[in-house]
């Protein structure tokens, strides 16, 4: 815990620096540095021909301790029709390198549709789900990744295409294939045949709608200028059997929505809600947990680490995996308290629900789970930037799965929240 807690400290500095180091500088020069921390926001550092990835400069997981690296793609300056991005990462706790590299061209500007195509060799977390279109929004701190111990190896060869049918429309479809072969000891067992490792040619097809946001079009291409509500995200992925030696045959569809009532300047409430049904002959690598966020540790100070920003943070690491799955989470957050003109700290009551369920739960060896069939329960609240972007949750868990022991059920934690 003293490790996650210092590399956290370190990343804060970091960032809160390049916040600050910048100084003060006429009107003329403003600009500028409007838009180099806009950049920043956005995830980049950039250059002239290269903007660098700021995702992959440092982060921390269970499984690789430090994970330090550099990432980098072309911008307009070099090419407005090809681009090429690529990522080379180290993990000091597994000793190995990942990478990828990938690139594209524009096949159409009007409809700014890119042909991709890309090779990675990295680690996924086991149960999670990633949609495509998700990729083009940045987030500069991921805190439950601080915690992730279960992933699974991949090299995956893909080829996508990215279309806008409009401003508040965006897709991609991809086609890939995977070798995947899990860090821990697992077996999917179908029919007496057990798989510790495989391969997966799957597509996915992914549209993310948002029908109140207000879009205008800039140099870079067109800006998200108001963020409209709700917005909703579907995908749909299916896996071949005996194409590229695939070994399974399966599908899966995903479904997100999120909702805000009041302007996030004031008081303000968002209910975000994600469901995912898989069936046929799923491992669970491409299965679902509910995104827990709890460490398998014995007390509650051992387990005090960073609250995410949408999980369930009395929910240990691994605890349940679904073939089918829906969460409910609910925000309120209270206008912020007006201390000083810069120190304004926030209430956040939380309340979250989860719900799923899994057929042949006997098809997955060496691993023990639970299921969420009676619903999963957990209220609490956040109080934010109450220094240099830190804060502290409080979280509680109840109802069908209350613990025996009162302190298992309760969540204590960082939260950590800054803008660029």
């Amino acid at each position: 815990m003293k490790h996650r807690i210092l590399f956290l400290f370190i990343l804060c500095a970091v960032v809160l620096n390049a916040q600050n180091e910048v100084p003060t500088e006429p009107a003329q020069d403003s600009i500028k540095r409007k838009a180099f921390l806009k950049q920043l926001g956005n995830g980049f550092f950039p250059t002239n021909y290269f903007n660098f990835d700021l995702r992959y400069l440092i982060k921390y997981n269970q499984y690789e301790g430090v994970r330090t690296g550099i990432g980098a793609e072309t911008n307009r300056a070099f090419s407005e029709k090809y681009r090429v991005n690529s990522y080379l990462v180290y993990g000091f706790r597994d000793a190995r390198f990942k990478y990828s590299l990938g690139g594209g061209f524009r096949v159409s500007e009007v409809s700014n549709t890119w042909l991709n195509l890309s090779y990675t060799d990295d680690l996924q977390e086991t149960g999670s789900t990633n949609f495509l279109t998700d990729k083009r929004f940045f987030q500069f701190f991921e805190p439950r990744l601080l915690n992730i111990d279960l992933f699974h190896k991949h090299i995956t060869k893909s080829i996508s295409i990215e279309h806008e049918f409009s401003s508040k429309i965006l897709s991609e479809t991809q086609f890939s294939t995977s070798k995947i072969d899990p860090t821990y000891e697992y077996g999917f067992n179908l029919g007496g045949n057990v798989f510790n490792n495989f391969t997966i040619s799957s597509a996915k097809t992914t549209l993310q709608w948002s029908p109140f946001s207000k879009f205008e079009s800039t140099k870079e291409g067109i800006k998200e200028t108001k963020d409209g509500f709700p917005k909703f995200t579907l995908q749909y992925t299916k896996s071949f059997k005996n194409v590229l030696k695939s070994n399974f045959n399966f599908s899966k569809f995903d479904f997100r929505t999120i909702y805000q009532i009041g302007d996030s300047k004031s008081a303000h409430s968002r209910i975000t809600i994600v469901s995912g049904i898989a069936s046929g002959d799923t491992p669970l690598t491409h299965l679902y947990h509910a995104y827990p966020n709890n460490i398998n540790k014995a007390t509650i100070l051992q387990r005090f680490s960073v609250a995410g920003l949408n999980s369930f943070e009395t929910m240990f690491f691994n605890e349940f995996f679904s073939d089918k799955f829906a969460t409910f989470q609910f925000k309120h957050y209270l206008a912020p308290f007006k201390i000083t003109e810069r120190y304004k700290p926030q209430m956040v009551l939380i309340s979250r629900y989860a719900i799923g369920d899994m057929a042949h739960s006997q098809r997955h060896e060496n691993i023990t789970f639970g299921s969420l069939e009676k619903g999963y329960t957990e209220s609490g609240f956040e109080l934010n930037k109450l220094f240099f972007g830190f804060g502290l949750s409080f979280t509680y868990r109840y109802g069908a799965y209350h613990l025996p022991e009162i302190g298992d059920n309760v969540a204590f934690k960082f939260t950590f929240n800054v803008s660029l």
